[in-house]
């Protein structure tokens, strides 16, 4: 989870931001529950949402573009799809993705306008020269990513330090606190439990958080989301997942509580989302539903009209972030081109294409609507680098379609939740011939069609692929292939064509066909 904060121009208004981003969390065990039809009912105690919910517009229809933790990172603080801006998959270690190095991002955009910027936890993006912070703590930086994205004691620790700074100094600021829960624990550190649930308990071995109650869930009393199996295996790994979300909800008490002692409360903007959603089956990595809706909370300090509300529209994404952020310090998106991708000769200039969130927070549930052919586009090609998947999608309020560009090929599953228990146990029951206890296939979930369409209308996904008149399916597909044409997919032509054209002699570029007509 990233907790942003940035703060207005003094002379101009005595306003701060504070946004923050979950690590693999989405609508289960959240400030929805309770809220909203998309928000599930469960036993999960949260009173730290519950308090920042009081004061926030809800948007029911927020979505990640892309459903892999770097990627959606970079969507964040560009505001350019993670095909446009190069961050392709994970930035970590063998992966070595990264953005390409003239984009100009938030921290980039606001050093230029003498705005202090800072990081706190997981950062997972690069290079450095595109995503620079003059305040930094994180993995990137060389500490341990659970110290800094989970010890909700020692974030603390670096917030205060942070907001004293800037007590200090007047300056404008923009702070993201990124924690890392709830991010399933890596392997080598499964003795912290699936979900590092255990890290800093007080239990022998697991270290001491001092500013963490632990919340354990009973895994019997669970109402259980439509993409977990009824499992002791599954259940028991939910309630680890829902301990680590208690540990994220305190954690933003302590850093809202550091807020209000700096005397920021009064006048900070409050943003509250995920990167992408849970590690369960059709979750992250996935465009399905559960992998892409997010949370997303706004309150405004001097809105209170718009506290404690639930938008059900419009459709926004994470690629609205920037946007909102800029408008918010009074700043324009700097013009400037990246060398192409789709034409390596010519320098095309960058349009974002989300837009600033601020205006919809004077709204209510009862005045706003989304258009007919509203939309919001989706994005996915890799999670870790032998996870090599193209998927491109478009959501509308009624129907999603999925193009599943590499369908011939088995989707693939990253390492952490391979090894999870919900996965093992799905993947044991398969092959023992034992009932699996959720609607679906190993088989399904493998082997994916190249078109997907469901209709999305009644809060869940229902596959209408084989049902739904073939001209709204073209209509479907056609938007998605002029989105990748605007936004400089170099995936445009895959998997039937070659991109090519765009040289000295031609402005023009295209898709050659691999099997052309006799």
């Amino acid at each position: 989870m990233k907790l942003n904060f940035q703060s207005k121009r003094k002379e101009a208004s005595e306003s701060e931001i504070s946004s923050s981003v979950a690590d693999d969390a989405g609508k289960v065990c959240s400030m929805y529950d309770s809220a909203s039809s998309s928000g599930s009912k469960t036993v999960c105690n949260l009173p730290n949402f519950a308090k920042l919910r009081k004061r926030s517009t809800l948007f029911e229809s927020a979505f990640t573009t892309v459903s892999s933790c770097s990627p959606s990172r970079s969507t964040i603080l560009t505001g350019l799809p993670a095909h446009q801006n190069g961050m392709y998959g994970l930035h970590h270690n063998l992966h070595h993705f990264s953005s390409f190095s003239d984009v100009r991002s938030l921290p980039r955009i606001l050093r230029n306008h003498k705005i202090s910027t800072g990081i706190i936890g997981k950062k997972h993006v690069g290079p450095l020269r595109v995503y620079p912070f003059e305040f930094s703590y994180t993995e990137e930086d060389g500490y341990s990513t659970n110290q800094v994205g989970r010890n909700i004691t020692f974030i603390k620790e670096l917030v205060r330090r942070f907001l004293h700074k800037r007590v200090a100094d007047g300056r404008p600021f923009f702070l993201e606190v990124a924690f890392h829960d709830p991010h399933r624990c890596r392997p080598s550190d499964k003795d912290f439990g699936p979900f590092c649930n255990k890290f800093g308990n007080g239990q022998p071995g697991m270290g001491s958080i001092p500013d963490w109650t632990p919340v354990e869930y009973d895994p019997d009393q669970l109402t259980l989301p439509s993409f977990v199996a009824d499992t002791p295996a599954a259940r028991q790994d939910l309630a680890a997942y829902y301990t680590t979300i208690s540990r994220l909800d305190q954690g933003i008490g302590l850093v809202l509580q550091e807020l209000e002692e700096a005397g920021f409360t009064s006048n900070t903007l409050v943003i509250y989302t995920s990167d992408n959603g849970p590690p369960f089956l059709m979750g992250r990595t996935n465009l399905y539903e559960p992998g892409i809706a997010i949370p997303l909370s706004v309150s405004h300090p001097q809105q209170p009209s718009s506290w404690n509300q639930l938008l059900p529209s419009p459709m926004v994404t994470l690629l609205d972030l920037t946007p909102t952020i800029l408008h918010w310090f009074g700043i324009r998106y700097p013009p400037y081109a990246l060398q192409e991708r789709l034409n390596h000769t010519s320098r095309t200039p960058i349009k974002l294409t989300g837009r600033s969130l601020l205006p919809e927070l004077s709204k209510t549930s009862s005045n706003t609507s989304s258009s007919t052919d509203a939309a919001v586009f989706l994005s996915h090609t890799f999670h870790e680098v032998t996870m090599a998947y193209p998927m491109r999608g478009i959501r509308t309020k009624d129907l999603k379609a999925i193009l599943n560009l590499a369908h011939p090929i088995p989707f693939p599953i990253d390492q952490d939740f391979f090894a999870s228990p919900s996965f093992q146990d799905f993947l044991n029951r398969t092959v023992s011939g034992i009932p699996t206890n959720i609607n679906l296939t190993l088989n399904q979930y493998y082997f994916r069609p190249l078109i997907q369409v469901f209709n999305v209308s009644e809060g869940v996904e229902t596959d209408v692929t084989k049902t739904l008149a073939s001209d709204i399916v073209l209509e479907l597909t056609n938007r998605i292939r002029n989105w990748q044409w605007e936004t400089s997919d170099p995936w445009v032509c895959y998997p039937w064509g070659v991109l090519e054209g765009g040289g000295a002699d031609s402005g023009t570029i295209g898709c050659r066909n691999l099997f052309p007509a006799t």
